[in-house]
């Protein structure tokens, strides 16, 4: 039997209770509360309420307020996995939902599209990544001009009521590089319209900081082409907006692997958004999950700080005593 539990897969020899459960992951029932697939369960019916392949629960407990708990926060909305994904690319809802849940974000990416008339009951994203589970960040992928990239945001807050939104204005069709003109014009218009905009942006620290003051609530600058795999290309300037805005920063588009996530964490940004990297890799499930270690890691080196580089060599042993 396999559930997910807190966002991980586990593997278990049969189906059983909730409180037996816990009891085999040695947690005391009485301190915590069970939500499974999506239901709360009462901790008078631990004992009958039974668990089954495929299950998904969430075990939580109440922590001390003021904890150093690892979150951000945009927009007031706090957050504590700091790996984004996008929803595109993969060969079908299902792996999208697998991937996703293997990778532990909180945020998914979504775009706006038509609904298909010809097939109206043929099966959408939210049949398999909820609303309720995932934020929601629509964004304007495919969009040239500010107009259009404003008009589909407001599409997309009439159909789910969602104010916090990623705002991206593409140049041209080859580099998917982001019209700053457009995008400042498009962020303007959306700001005044209520929306909470966080912002793909070129690695500019001035463009930065002049979206940070029209009050995007997040910077989002790229590593590289989107869907390249290039990697950090400048790892100075992407440091230099963490160091120039207050807002949260993060990566977007260009990160290839594991190893590129944990280099943006190092520099101190707040988060990495992907798509393409997990939803291309020969196995998207187990990159999510790559992913999602090397984003941890990043972070928690970056917390650490690093040992500070030199020209020479500096034994590790004393040589004190030495034979």
């Amino acid at each position: 039997m396999k559930l997910v539990i807190n966002g991980e897969e586990r593997s278990f020899s049969a189906s059983m209770s909730v409180e037996a459960l816990l009891g085999e992951l040695g947690v005391d029932p009485r301190k915590v509360a069970v939500e499974r697939n999506l239901e709360i369960v009462p901790k008078s019916s631990y004992a009958q309420v039974g668990v089954t392949d495929g299950d998904k629960l969430e075990i939580v407990a109440f922590i001390g307020g003021g904890s150093d708990s690892d979150s951000f926060t945009v927009a007031g909305k706090t957050f504590h996995s700091r790996l984004l994904v996008g929803t595109g690319k993969y060969k079908d809802f299902e792996e999208t939902a697998k991937a996703i849940a293997e990778s532990g974000a909180e945020i998914v990416t979504v775009a706006v599209r038509r609904v298909n008339l010809s097939d109206p009951s043929k099966p959408m994203l939210v049949d398999y990544v909820s609303p309720k589970q995932y934020t929601f960040l629509p964004n304007t992928a495919g969009c040239y001009t500010a107009d259009d990239s404003v008009r589909t945001l407001r599409l997309a807050r009439e159909a789910g009521g969602w104010n916090l939104v990623k705002l991206e204005v593409l140049g041209d069709q080859t580099t998917l590089y982001p019209n700053m003109p457009e995008t400042l014009k498009a962020a303007e218009a959306l700001i005044k319209d209520g929306f909470e905009v966080m912002v793909y942006c070129s690695d500019d620290p001035i463009q930065a900081k002049i979206l940070e003051d029209m009050g995007c609530v997040a910077i989002m600058p790229l590593g590289s082409l989107i869907g390249s795999g290039l990697g950090i290309l400048n790892p100075i300037t992407i440091r230099l907006i963490k160091e120039t805005v207050k807002v949260p920063v993060l990566v977007d588009a260009g990160v290839g692997t594991a190893s590129d996530a944990a280099v943006a964490m190092e520099l101190g940004c707040d988060g990495v958004l992907m798509n393409t990297a997990i939803a291309h890799a020969r196995d998207p499930i187990r990159m999510a999950r790559a992913m999602k270690l090397a984003v941890e890691a990043g972070r928690l080196s970056y917390l650490a700080g690093r040992m500070p580089k030199k020209s020479y060599a500096d034994p590790s042993s004393p040589l004190a005593g030495l034979i």
